[in-house]
């Protein structure tokens, strides 16, 4: 009797010692960016100017990994992965939309994998980047684990993954700006670094163009959000005085002001996120929340895409200072087949 208690409290022992290591580990190399990160400077950028039209399409590509046919374990369903062959196919017709059916001239992308487990590591900013060769393309990344352990039962794995801006004017700077807010630990180890890619074009009045990537947290209580937008309305309204033009667009992980109520399917369905909606007076009243009120940006995940019955929302749209001028808003509706955001695309004139 006293052999096998023996035996099972070094079972024990050795059981939390080396799960004490596993945290030890992950907690040492866990990614740890600087406030402000450099990414690319240009002696020769592309002047914007006084009266240009211009495009910006928006769209959380959802990692080329959800589909109309996924469900996901954190939405409240089951699956981890699709198939590699799922994967390839969602890439493809995301690439194909891009280049065929927009031509923007900005375009920004979240959940882009540069290697994951959960994407058979392809490289998809090579890949897109590769699709638009006269375009200048910049990584941020905002999720980089070594090791996701959940679902315990089939771990996510390796993740490498961000934000992807590709731009047709070569911009003065692009620079990755870390988020205020984090998860408690050892939960922060294994999840999201929150960031914003931002890109600077001079303007000829002397002023600058600045293009914010947007992409918030998800799966909080809220208070996370909350710092993510205090940073953003500071940043913003610190540019704006500057005479600066300002446009942020991405997946805002909640409503933008205004959203007529009921609007679509379901919302309770997002039962593991907290969908909330941005205070109407977050910002003064010139600043112009910009969104398609006719075609939801979003599904839910909790089962596989059916039209009827899948919850939908609002939570990818723009924000744009009010010395721009607003052409037309647009969410292409294109059902969620290959991700579960759909793109949006915007048109403005510098005023």
């Amino acid at each position: 009797m006293k052999t096998v208690l023996k035996i099972s409290l070094i079972s024990i022992s050795i059981v939390v010692l080396l799960f004490i290591l596993f945290l030890a580990f992950f907690t040492i190399t866990d990614y740890k960016p600087d406030a402000i990160s450099g990414i690319y400077n240009s002696d020769h950028p592309d002047t914007l100017k006084t009266g240009d039209t211009l495009t910006v399409i928006t769209w959380n590509i959802g990692y080329a990994g959800l589909g109309y046919e996924m469900d996901f374990f954190y939405d409240g369903g089951e699956k981890v992965r699709t198939t590699n062959e799922n994967t390839q196919k969602n890439l493809s017709e995301i690439s194909n939309f891009l280049s065929n059916t927009c031509k923007p001239g900005f375009i920004l992308l979240q959940e882009v994998d540069k290697k994951s487990k959960r994407t058979y590591f392809i490289d998809e900013t090579k890949h897109l980047a590769g699709l638009f060769k006269e375009f200048f393309v910049f990584f941020a990344p905002n999720y980089k684990v070594s090791f996701v352990p959940l679902p315990f039962t089939s771990p996510m794995g390796f993740v490498s993954s961000g934000l992807f801006s590709l731009s047709e004017p070569d911009p003065l700077e692009s620079v990755r700006l870390d988020l205020p807010g984090e998860y408690s630990w050892p939960m922060k180890v294994f999840m999201l670094d929150r960031c914003i890619l931002l890109n600077r074009y001079p303007i000829n009045n002397g002023k600058e163009f600045v293009l914010l990537n947007i992409h918030n947290s998800a799966f909080d209580d809220g208070r996370l959000k909350k710092q993510e937008m205090e940073f953003i309305r500071n940043f913003v309204i610190s540019e704006y005085q500057k005479g600066n033009f300002i446009v942020a667009g991405g997946d805002w992980n909640q409503h933008p002001p205004g959203l007529t109520d009921g609007k679509f399917n379901k919302p309770d369905e997002y039962a593991n996120f907290l969908l909330t909606g941005i205070d109407i007076n977050f910002l003064p009243e010139q600043w112009q929340w910009c969104f398609d009120n006719e075609v939801p940006t979003n599904r839910s995940l909790r089962t596989s895409f059916d039209k009827k019955t899948s919850g939908t929302t609002i939570i990818d749209f723009f924000l744009l200072s009010p010395n721009l001028e607003t052409i037309s808003i647009k969410t292409y509706d294109l059902e969620f087949q290959n991700s579960d955001h759909n793109p949006v695309r915007i048109k403005f004139v510098i005023n």
